[in-house]
C-alpha cells in the first residue's frame, strides 16, 4: 500500500486491515483560514486550559511537537512520537468503532485530518485535526494514560457489536460529514438526525461495543481527573472545545466519581454534557477497564457469548476450551437445559485457528460453506475428548481410518469413518475429521453423509467469543467502503481573495514580505469582507500595542460585527481577550 505519509516502524507492522483507513495528510489543501482557526483555538486553549487541564496537557503540547501557530505535520507529529513509542496516522472522519479501538493497541493514534469551519469554531460533532492532534496527541506523553488507551485498544477491539451499533456508525458519519460540508441542504441534516433519532428510539440491550464505547467517551473523550470538588480535565473532546472546557467547570455540569457505571450512561455528541466522571488518577481507568472486561464475551464465553455473536450477523470468534478457534459469521446455537452450549453453526467462510494462527488446511477456502459442530462430554463416561486418555481413545475405537459411532451427553449423535485427527501443544485433540459421517439430534439430521467431509470441531465448552477473525490473515477484511466520504469543498474566487489577504496577514506576522500593509488589507476586508471577523482579529492582534488609531478603527469594525451576528459576539470578546492577555509573542 503506498502511500504518502511519515515514515514509522509502528504504522508499517500495522495490518493491511487497518492501514485500508489510512489516507494521506494532504497539507497543501489547508487553506490560510484553517490555518487562522487552528491558531485561534490553540492560543484561546492554552490560555484558558492552563488553569483547568491536567498538567500532562501543556507538557505533551510540548513533549509532542504541536505549534500553537500552525496546523501540525504528520511528518512532523511522527518523528517525535517516535520518542514515546507512538505514531498518528491520518483517516477521513469516523471509522468504525472496532478498528478505531485496534489502532489504539499498535500504539497508532488516528487523526482526522479535516479542519472544521469557521462556522463551528467552537465544536463540530465531526471528529477534525483540533480535536485529534491538538486533544488525544498531548496526553499521551503521560505514560500511565498511554498504556490505558493502548490497554483500551486491545480489549475494546474485541467487543462485539449489534446491528445497530453498525448501523448507527453509518448514520452518525454521515451526519458529521454533512454538518462539515459547505452549503449543505438544511434539509439533509434534518434528515441525517432524524434517522440517529430513530436508531437511538429503537429499544433493546446495549451490546459490548455500545457499553465500552460509553467508557471510552466518558473517559478518553470527556474524561475529568482529581476529585469532585477540584477536577482537571484530560479528555481531548473538551480540551479541543473552546466553550465546552470552561462550561464542564461550572456548577451547571454534574460531577460524578468514575465507576464501571459509566458504561451504562450514554451521549449525546451534538450536545454539551450534563455530567461528567472524575477518576483520582489514571492507574484507576485501567482497574475499571479490567473489571468491565471480566464481563465481556472475550473472558466469558458460554451461551451468552455465542448469542452477541450471532446477533451481530458479523465476523465473529469463538474459541473452545482445547484452544480451537473458529472464525465466521454465526448463524445458530442449541443449548441444554443447563444453558450450556452444545451445537454451534456458522454460515459462509470460515476459517479454524489455534492461539490466532490459522490451522494449515483449515482455511475459508476448505470451510466456505461454514462449519457446525456439537460441544461437550460423551456419555456414558461424562469424559470430554479432549481430556481421553490414550485408554479412553483406543476404547472408543478412536484410530485412523476406522468406523465408530459415539453419543454426547446432550444426546446427540456421530457416526462414520475418523479419518485424522489434529492436536494442540499439549498434545489434546482439537479436531478431528470423519467421512460418511451422520449426525442427528432427536429427530434432526446436523449432518448428511452426501454433505462431504465432517470436522468435529473439539471441546467441551466456549471459554471465550470476540468480534472479528482469530488470525487477520484468514479473511479479506481489506473492504472499507463507507456509504459517505468527507465532502472536498471548492471555493469561488471571492473566497480565494479572502484567502490571500488571510496568507498577507500571517507573512506579516512572521516578517516576511507581504503583498499588502495590514492598513490595505483591512480596507479591502472591510469593503469586500465585512462579515468576516477572525482576520480582523488577527490585525488587531498586531496593532493593538502598536498603533492605538489604528487598533481603534479595527475594534470598531469588530463591534459592528458583533452587533450584527450576536451569535458571535462571545467568540470576538473571547479573541480580544486572547490578544490582550496572552503570554505567546507574535
Amino acid at each position: 500500500m503506498s502511500l504518502n505519509i511519515a515514515s514509522n516502524p509502528l504504522i508499517d507492522r500495522l495490518p493491511a486491515h487497518l492501514k485500508q483507513f489510512i489516507k494521506p495528510q494532504n497539507y497543501e489543501e489547508y487553506t490560510p483560514i484553517d490555518q487562522a482557526v487552528w491558531r485561534y483555538v490553540m492560543r484561546k486553549n492554552t490560555t484558558s486550559l492552563t488553569k483547568v487541564a491536567h498538567n500532562s496537557y501543556l507538557n505533551g503540547l510540548k513533549k509532542t511537537g504541536i505549534s500553537i501557530n500552525e496546523i501540525p505535520s504528520m511528518y512532523g507529529m511522527n518523528r517525535i512520537l517516535k520518542e514515546i513509542g507512538w505514531a498518528a496516522v491520518a483517516v477521513d472522519g469516523f471509522i468504525p468503532p472496532n478498528a478505531f479501538m485496534e489502532f489504539q493497541a499498535y500504539n497508532i493514534l488516528v487523526i482526522a485530518s479535516d479542519i472544521r469551519q469557521l462556522e463551528n469554531i467552537e465544536y463540530t460533532p465531526a471528529p477534525d485535526i483540533i480535536h485529534e492532534a491538538a486533544g488525544h496527541a498531548p496526553i499521551i506523553a503521560n505514560p500511565d494514560y498511554a498504556e490505558y488507551l493502548r490497554r483500551f485498544g486491545k480489549i475494546g477491539c474485541k467487543a462485539i457489536s449489534s446491528k445497530k451499533d453498525y448501523d448507527m456508525y453509518e448514520a452518525v458519519r454521515t451526519l458529521s460529514i454533512l454538518k462539515e460540508a459547505y452549503g449543505t441542504d438544511p434539509k439533509e441534516i434534518e434528515e441525517a438526525e432524524r434517522k440517529i433519532e430513530e436508531l437511538q428510539n429503537q429499544k433493546e440491550n446495549p451490546s459490548e461495543m455500545a457499553l465500552i464505547r460509553n467508557l471510552h467517551w466518558w473517559t478518553v473523550e470527556y474524561g475529568l481527573i482529581g476529585t469532585v470538588d477540584e477536577p482537571r480535565i484530560y479528555g481531548a473532546g473538551l480540551l479541543s472545545s473552546i466553550g465546552e472546557s470552561e462550561w464542564c467547570m461550572t456548577n451547571n455540569v454534574k460531577k460524578l466519581p468514575y465507576s464501571p457505571d459509566a458504561a451504562f450512561q450514554d451521549f449525546d455528541i451534538t450536545k454539551p454534557q450534563p455530567q461528567l466522571f472524575v477518576t483520582p488518577d489514571f492507574a484507576y481507568l485501567c482497574q475499571v477497564l479490567e473489571e468491565f472486561a471480566d464481563t465481556m464475551a472475550l473472558r466469558k464465553g458460554g451461551h451468552r457469548g455465542l448469542a452477541k455473536l450471532i446477533e451481530s450477523q458479523n465476523l465473529g470468534t469463538i474459541e473452545l476450551s482445547t484452544g480451537l478457534q473458529v472464525s465466521g459469521v454465526f448463524t445458530r446455537m442449541i443449548k441444554n437445559e443447563d444453558n450450556e452450549v452444545i451445537y454451534f453453526e456458522t454460515n459462509g467462510p470460515t476459517a479454524l485457528s489455534f492461539r490466532e494462527k490459522e490451522l494449515i488446511g483449515h482455511g475459508i477456502e476448505t470451510h466456505s460453506n461454514g462449519l457446525r459442530s456439537p460441544l461437550g462430554k460423551l456419555k456414558g463416561i461424562n469424559l470430554a475428548i479432549e481430556n481421553m486418555s490414550p485408554r479412553d481413545l483406543k476404547a472408543y475405537n478412536f484410530y485412523d481410518g476406522e468406523y465408530i459411532e459415539f453419543e454426547f451427553e446432550s444426546g446427540i449423535t456421530i457416526a462414520g469413518t475418523n479419518i485424522t485427527g489434529i492436536r494442540n501443544i499439549k498434545g489434546e485433540l482439537i479436531l478431528i475429521q470423519f467421512s460418511e459421517c451422520t449426525i442427528k439430534y432427536k429427530d434432526e439430521y446436523l449432518f448428511k453423509p452426501e454433505w462431504g467431509t465432517f470436522d468435529l470441531a473439539v471441546g467441551k465448552e466456549i471459554v471465550s467469543a470476540f468480534s472479528g477473525p482469530a488470525d487477520d490473515n484468514s479473511f479479506d477484511l481489506v473492504t472499507h467502503n463507507p456509504s459517505s466520504v468527507t465532502a472536498q469543498r471548492t471555493y469561488s474566487e471571492k473566497e480565494k481573495d479572502l484567502h490571500s489577504l488571510y496568507s498577507s496577514v500571517k507573512n506579516i506576522r512572521e516578517g516576511k514580505n507581504a503583498m499588502f500593509s495590514l492598513e490595505a488589507a483591512f480596507e479591502i476586508l472591510e469593503k469586500e469582507h465585512i462579515d468576516d471577523w477572525l482576520l480582523c482579529l488577527e490585525i488587531y492582534e498586531l496593532v493593538y500595542d502598536r498603533d492605538s488609531t489604528f487598533a481603534s478603527q479595527v475594534l470598531e469594525h469588530l463591534k459592528n460585527i458583533q452587533s450584527k451576528r450576536p451569535k458571535i459576539q462571545h467568540l470576538i470578546n473571547s479573541g480580544i481577550d486572547t490578544v490582550i492577555n496572552s503570554e505567546f509573542t507574535v
